[in-house]
């Protein structure tokens, strides 16, 4: 289909009434005969849901720390005193990689941002966000070092006495519950709905009809998606919306594109490992010196580089759950630089392109995006797509102008790599710090981030040098395309040359499209999520994809 100009009729997708969906029963009358796709309550598959100790920040806050001014909590303590951290120097708090509070990416991934310019308009958006800030997976590594100072301070594995800077660990307790939103989630997504509506509330057609967005059933993501929906619409946003719930389970049963992973067995496995090896082997370099100053502080707790990490996750998991981390002024500057590139490690090897399902991953979603700006809805299996939702418009609206998805991290990451957004791809060190990288983590998949795609229409094609201002050359309607992560421009032309070098980032609508369409062939879905190849070295793969089919029978 040639695209002279983009069009996006605003229609009544949503076929059910959102305020008999939302919090309705199943078993009731009302929703008995509801397809589960629909029905939030009771939630059909919400994952882990143990909270934690509430928050109590008035009387744990230890500030105002001595050396800073004070700065009221707004609404987490960030002013712990960080040796070696000067003047106007990152804050520690964006250093937390996935981890990380939301904060808009704080520099470019390569180019400089401009206002749309005069005569062209956004005809449509879509939105992927990951869930709020969120207590540690369950299992998770924090829960494993809690658990050793427990048994070293009551006497179950020894009596040990912390000194220094670890004494506060003698009284210490593990407060966090599992997976769940803690508050400042819940503020993230109602944050991001409230910016989105200013940015883009125009594009709802406030007649009376509903949009459909698309979550999936874990208690994180459906929570995060009522909040936003809260932020944007108001708190009767059922009354503008609908959301439909794509199952997420460690199953892979059913088929979700919101958690691909779950659909691709090989990113479960050793074969995918290569970011978690990359990312222990650089613990070992950048926390050698921290961890020999902890273990002199443990007396009898044999104090190790695994510890140090933990400490480190417990510092960002606290900050967002209780306010305030009394782990994060054991680490410094330079460690925390450290901790934040290992995270850019762990996700280039084990979701990005030194992956070998790294584009498999992702690559259900691309389709999706495709099929959006193509205005058909998907009726075969391809990769993780759901058809039983993806070919009903009123699951999977093919003329809506807002779209509103929400997704985790990790998955995020591989549908920038099934995309192909090589500027990512660099194979970094385990060594030392890149300092010029494009892959920051904490710049792109902070809690709550968000990848928003614009199409925009403009009367004729749009001169790609704006520095100089705008100039429109003869020809006739263009329409673009715009990415922006985290509130940054994504420059289409920095990974795809067919772009062009335009300085806002942009690409023309049909040239994306054509680049686009062999991206399902490139994932090599089938063989990257069930083949049997061997696990290489980290760095080996640099494409996102398995390097041969060694073996494989469909």
């Amino acid at each position: 289909m040639l695209y002279q100009s983009f069009a996006v009729a605003a229609v009544a997708a949503g076929v059910v009434d959102g305020s008999v969906v939302r919090r309705q029963s199943a078993s009731s009358s009302a929703s008995s005969n509801l397809p589960d796709y629909y029905v939030t309550k009771p939630e059909l598959l919400p994952g882990p849901t143990p909270t934690g100790v509430p928050a109590f920040l008035a009387e744990t806050n230890p500030a105002p720390f001595a050396g800073t001014t004070y700065v009221p909590p707004q609404p987490l303590e960030t002013q712990v005193p960080i040796l070696g951290q000067v003047g106007n120097d990152e804050s520690i708090y964006h250093y937390h990689g996935q981890l990380s509070h939301y904060f808009p990416a704080s520099s470019s991934f390569g180019v400089d941002e401009y206002p749309l310019p005069e005569h062209a308009s956004i005809v449509q958006l879509n939105m992927l966000s990951r869930h709020g800030s969120r207590y540690p997976t369950k299992g998770a590594g924090v829960e494993t070092l809690a658990g050793r100072i427990k048994n070293a301070t009551t006497g179950v594995s020894g009596n040990v006495t912390f000194t220094g800077k670890l004494s506060f660990l003698n009284g210490w307790n593990y407060k966090l519950g599992e997976e769940i939103l803690v508050p400042v989630g819940k503020q993230e997504l109602f944050d991001s709905g409230v910016l989105h509506q200013y940015m883009y509330g125009h594009l709802n057609p406030n007649n009376g009809t509903k949009i459909i967005a698309r979550t999936t059933t874990q208690d994180r993501m459906l929570m995060s998606a009522e909040y936003f929906m809260a932020g944007f619409f108001g708190l009767d946003w059922t009354s503008n919306a609908t959301l439909v719930l794509a199952r997420e389970n460690l199953t892979g049963t059913f088929n979700n594109t919101l958690a691909g992973y779950y659909n691709c067995p090989n990113s479960n496995k050793a074969v995918n490992l290569g970011g978690t090896n990359a990312t222990t082997k650089w613990a070992s370099v950048y926390l050698a010196n921290a961890t020999a100053r902890l273990h002199a502080e443990a007396p009898g707790f044999n104090w190790t580089v695994t510890d140090s990490y933990n400490a480190q996750s417990l510092c960002a998991y606290e900050t967002v759950a209780l306010g305030y981390s009394a782990f994060c002024g054991l680490f410094t500057y330079e460690e925390w630089e450290g901790y934040e590139y290992s995270v850019d490690i762990n996700f280039a090897g084990n979701n990005m392109f030194n992956s070998p399902t790294g584009r498999a991953v992702g690559v259900g979603y691309v389709q999706e995006i495709l099929a959006r700006l193509e205005h058909h809805v998907i009726s075969s299996p391809e990769a993780q797509i759901n058809v039983t939702l993806d070919n009903n418009t009123a699951t999977f609206p093919i003329n809506q102008s807002l779209n509103f998805d929400f997704s985790h991290d990790t998955n995020i990451a591989a549908i920038i790599t099934a995309f192909g957004f090589t500027q990512f791809a660099e194979v970094l060190p385990t060594d030392h710090i890149v300092r010029n990288r494009s892959l920051i983590v904490s710049h792109m998949e902070p809690f709550g981030a968000r990848l928003d795609i614009e199409v925009i229409n403009t009367p004729s094609p749009l001169y790609g040098d704006r520095c100089n201002g705008t100039v429109y050359e003869p020809g006739p309607p263009t329409t673009y395309v715009h990415f922006l992560l985290s509130q940054r421009t994504l420059p289409l032309g920095r990974s795809f040359p067919e772009c062009g070098n335009r300085d806002d980032g942009w690409c023309e609508l049909q040239t994306w499209l054509n680049l686009q369409s062999n991206k399902l062939a490139e994932a090599e879905y089938e063989y990257s999520c069930f083949g049997n190849y061997s696990a290489v070295p980290y760095g080996t793969i640099t494409n996102g994809v398995p390097l041969s089919n060694e073996t494989f029978t469909a």
